[in-house]
């Protein structure tokens, strides 16, 4: 009994041999293809993709020349003003006086580590602490002079005590100042409630020293 591929013309059997032999890899290559869409499309472990561990990181929230000034001169303004409140625990009499010198030093050293962390994200240059001017932005609104800090240095007691509260006065006056210029300026958002935060920290500050100077 002849075989089946006997009866099939030489030229008809050498054409199937060769569009099995080229089929052959497609067929594998959509079985492949139909096997990963089975997986339900997750690529939470792919890199750079969706809840993947190799996701990229968020793009850095955008900034502009008020927020990055806003920093600069913050960071040594808050530095003067921590310098200020350490004087104050050695010299200073009132205790309310001493206690709030306490919260300013507080409240003001973690922020100088946020700004020189914006300003490192952003690739932007710091202000060194105990500048009194930066470049092209002028004077900083309420920073004591090298006299100012070396009398205020040299008093004890209640002396101390009125220097401090007129010139912390004036310190957060400035901060305030500053403050509200990168409220209306500035376009980060951080940077934005930073000032904010700063703003009314320090207008209550400066209305609880001017009633410990009113009684002094």
């Amino acid at each position: 009994m002849p075989r089946f591929v006997d009866l099939i013309p030489r030229k008809a059997f050498q054409f199937m041999r060769r569009t099995i032999k080229y089929l052959i890899p497609v067929a594998v290559a959509v079985a492949f293809a139909l096997s990963a869409c089975s997986s339900g499309n997750d690529h939470s472990g792919m890199p750079g993709m969706p809840g993947g561990q190799g996701a990229s990181a968020p793009a850095a929230a955008p900034f502009n020349t008020a927020d990055v000034q806003f920093a600069q001169m913050m960071i040594p303004h808050h530095a003067q003003a921590v310098q200020m409140a350490e004087f104050a625990a050695t010299r200073a009499a009132d205790p309310e006086l001493k206690a709030l010198a306490a919260t300013i030093k507080s409240a003001q050293q973690p922020e100088i580590d946020i700004m020189l962390g914006w300003l490192n994200a952003w690739g932007q240059p710091t202000a060194q602490p105990g500048g009194h001017n930066m470049p092209g932005m002028g004077a900083m609104p309420g920073m004591m002079s090298e006299q100012d800090m070396n009398q205020l240095k040299a008093a004890t007691g209640v002396d101390f005590d009125r220097h401090f509260a007129r010139m912390m006065i004036a310190h957060h006056n400035g901060a305030i100042q500053m403050a509200r210029d990168e409220a209306k300026n500035g376009s980060n958002a951080d940077a934005k409630r930073l000032a904010a935060t700063i703003e009314q920290a320090q207008t209550t500050e400066v209305a609880q020293l001017q009633k410990i100077l009113d009684r002094l």
